[in-house]
């Protein structure tokens, strides 16, 4: 009898083994793929964990086994995540990169707020984040998503230029920017855009003409209430749904296109029939025009005439053209001389289909790397190294000497707001209102190479675009001045607002530092990890992290360092470095400088918030003077670190939040460059940080990290009391 019960319960204990090993197998068959399992807790976590994500779970759990809202999985990769119109609030967090495998995103009619993530998951086909609270400008990852088809960013508080980001974007269809705050022109590159059927960028303060659009196969237009202007091309009238009320375009006939035109580079080329059925045509459209194309009255003799006047003039041109040439080579060089060149092959001028050839190969070049700009684009002919011709588009305004004098008061010393390595800085106040900033490069900071690739500079820095970066808008090159042109961003620097006594000094709160941090660790992302090639800044400090009324920084002199003095890159004296205070050990040992370099630089800012201390300050005692030196043994000392908080906080600040931000400092200043991280990852424990105050302060679960309460939080940030 006992050995039949022992059976028993070996047979039962066998079978709920069994059973666990089946009810095991069956779960690791549809477990989620860990990444896509770790990006949808930290968006769950960044949305703030709603209750109305039913099935969601902050950790652990299978979206792919589970019945999660929204998701939808192939196999174990998470494919789709639509969860619109839920109110959902919060921010997108850190981690949409990590979904690899996801085609469809909808975040729609929330309440999410914050910027758009820069790394945005690769391989969408789908991306809706229309109805929110959503604020910067759109990410120049939207370029890197080749399978895009449809786009929505329409009912946000987005601004700036669009950007030139749709070079590799042949399958968009539909494109929604509406109900925003875009500026500028149109991008040069929405005209590659060769399936897009749906475009509708109503109801924002966008400028210029619609020229770029009238070869896209558009069946549905909106471009009402914003500021363009001119005339609307005859092919967009034909348009099926087009509005465009509530704009400047001029009431006159518009132009005929000038004859013998040839297509856009990169377009194929496209014949517009007026007299398609259900088209509409403009007053004083070219109707003779019309009758030639439709076989109607004497077409063809207008035809041949057309041609052969066209081939007269043309061959007079070349004919022209190359007595020109011949004269201007015979002036610069000896005939000898010109003779002997030839034979040897090493005359410096190439023959016409080499010099098209290389042109066409540097247009596409600068495509690949750099998309081309918008209607104001200055196109310069530079001798490269090897000799050949490369081009430098410039997004940004050409300004004359005369101009800048005028609104600068002859650069008066009322006028001076600043001074750096390569100039000083002046206030611009021009008629219409507008105040810029001036930097007026000091000749004697450019040697003579440098000074030839002055405008290539200038035209990398006229495409860095990000909320955080102060935008290069104009630039000024004649008469062997050198002035660059920037936005006015009128609340002084981080450096003057920590170290000056005066009572601006109390608004630095320490959640306007932590925001401070968090938004030029953004701007350093964007220069190291999504410009390509990578923008080091190499003069990162205070003095350049600029603030305006709300206390948003905004980074200087972005892409300067094509500029810097020679004698500056090859310093290699300790002391000399050393007293810049910022510097990392590798520049000063080698004078290499890199992205991790920066990332040191950005550790000692940190510092700067942290303690309210300059980077150097001989008015202390030794071994006080230097600030990293002094306080990173300290750091993850928790006594200690209280003592080194700045004294202008009054103890206003979390205990938790205070330490955490300590050890990623500690990260950013080890001596060593490899161990420091990627500016992304600083800026995901940045956001960590951020989110779990949150967490905290919505569930009032634990004060005990509080030295004090403070009224005076920024209650229209949306911020919590305490970081």
């Amino acid at each position: 009898m006992g050995r039949s019960k022992n059976g028993a319960f070996l047979f039962t204990e066998v079978v709920l083994v069994i059973a666990a090993l089946i009810s095991r197998l069956g779960f690791v068959g549809a477990a989620t793929d860990p990444n896509d399992l770790q990006a949808l807790e930290v968006l769950y976590g960044s949305l703030n964990s709603p209750s109305q994500l039913s099935g969601w779970k902050a950790s652990g759990g299978d979206p792919c086994g589970e019945s999660w809202k929204g998701v939808t999985c192939q196999g174990s990769a998470v494919v789709s995540i639509e969860i619109p119109g839920l109110g959902l609030n919060g921010t997108m967090g850190y981690m949409l990169n990590g979904f690899t495998s996801l085609k469809e995103l909808d975040l729609s009619s929330n309440e999410i707020h914050d910027l758009i993530p820069y790394q945005l998951p690769p391989n969408l086909t789908s991306l809706n984040l229309a109805n929110n609270n959503i604020t910067g400008s759109i990410p120049y990852s939207i370029s890197l998503m080749t399978s895009l088809n449809y786009l929505n960013f329409s009912g946000n508080s987005l601004a700036q230029p669009i950007g030139d980001m749709f070079t590799n974007r042949s399958d968009l269809t539909t494109l929604d920017l509406s109900f925003n705050n875009f500026s500028g022109d149109l991008p040069a590159s929405l005209g590659l855009l060769s399936n897009l059927s749906m475009l509708r960028v109503q109801n924002n303060q966008l400028t210029g003409s619609l020229n770029v659009l009238v070869d896209l196969p558009l069946t549905d237009l909106n471009v009402a209430n914003n500021r363009f202007s001119g005339w609307i091309p005859n092919e967009l009238i034909s348009i099926p749904k087009f509005e465009y009320s509530g704009n400047s375009f001029s009431n006159s006939p518009a132009p005929p296109p000038p004859p013998f035109t040839p297509p856009p580079p990169g377009r194929p080329h496209k014949r517009t029939n007026h007299s398609t059925p259900g088209s509409h045509k403009t007053p004083g459209s070219d109707d003779n025009h019309s009758d030639h194309e439709n076989g109607n009255g004497n077409g063809k003799n207008g035809v041949k005439a057309g041609a052969i006047v066209g081939i007269v003039l043309g061959s007079s041109a070349v004919v022209l053209s190359a007595i020109v040439v011949i004269v201007y080579c015979l002036r610069r060089c000896k005939k000898k001389e010109f003779a002997a060149r030839t034979s040897t092959g090493s005359l410096p001028l190439s023959t016409d289909k080499e010099v098209l050839d290389q042109r066409a190969k540097s247009t596409a070049t600068v495509v690949d790397l750099k998309p081309p700009p918008s209607e104001k684009v200055t196109i310069e002919r530079m001798q490269g190294k090897n000799g050949s011709l490369r081009r430098s588009p410039i997004t940004a305004t050409p300004y004359t000497v005369a101009v800048l004098q005028t609104a600068t008061n002859s650069f008066s010393q009322e006028n001076l707001v600043g001074e750096g390595s390569l100039g000083r800085v002046y206030r611009a106040d021009f008629p219409n209102g507008k105040v810029l900033a001036i930097k007026k490069v000091d000749s004697a900071a450019l040697s003579l190479q440098e000074e030839d690739n002055f405008l290539e500079a200038i035209s990398n820095m006229s495409r860095l675009r990000h909320p955080n970066i102060v935008p290069l808008v104009g630039y000024c090159a004649e008469h062997g001045q050198r002035l660059l042109v920037y936005d006015y961003i009128g609340n002084g620097s981080l450096h003057d607002m920590l170290h000056f006594a005066d009572e601006r000094s109390q608004l630095l709160t320490w959640n306007a530092r932590v925001r401070v941090a968090l938004g030029t660790a953004r701007a350093l992302e964007y220069l190291h990890e999504v410009c390509l090639p990578s923008v080091v800044h190499r003069n990162f400090k205070s003095a350049n992290i600029l603030l305006d009324e709300e206390l948003n920084p905004h980074l200087s002199d972005c892409g300067l360092a094509a500029l810097t003095p020679n004698t500056e890159r090859q310093i290699s004296s300790t002391h000399v470095v050393g007293s810049f205070g910022y510097s990392a050990p590798e520049f000063a040992l080698s004078g290499v400088y890199t992205v991790k370099s920066d990332v040191y630089s950005f550790g000692v800012v940190m510092l700067e918030l942290l303690t309210g201390r300059k980077p150097l300050d001989s008015s202390r005692e030794r071994s006080e003077q230097s600030l990293v030196r002094w306080a990173t043994p300290q750091l993850h000392d928790i006594d200690a670190l209280s003592k080194m908080v700045d004294p202008a906080l009054n103890g206003m600040y979390p205990a938790k939040s205070l330490s955490r931000f300590a050890d990623i400092i500690a990260l950013c200043v080890q001596p060593e460059p490899e161990f420091r991280p990627p500016m992304s990852e600083v800026v995901q424990a940045l956001v960590r940080l951020v989110q779990r105050a949150s967490v905290v302060i919505r569930r009032y679960s634990d004060e005990s990290g509080f030295a004090y309460k403070t009224p005076d939080h920024d209650a229209a940030s949306g911020d919590p009391p305490y970081y």
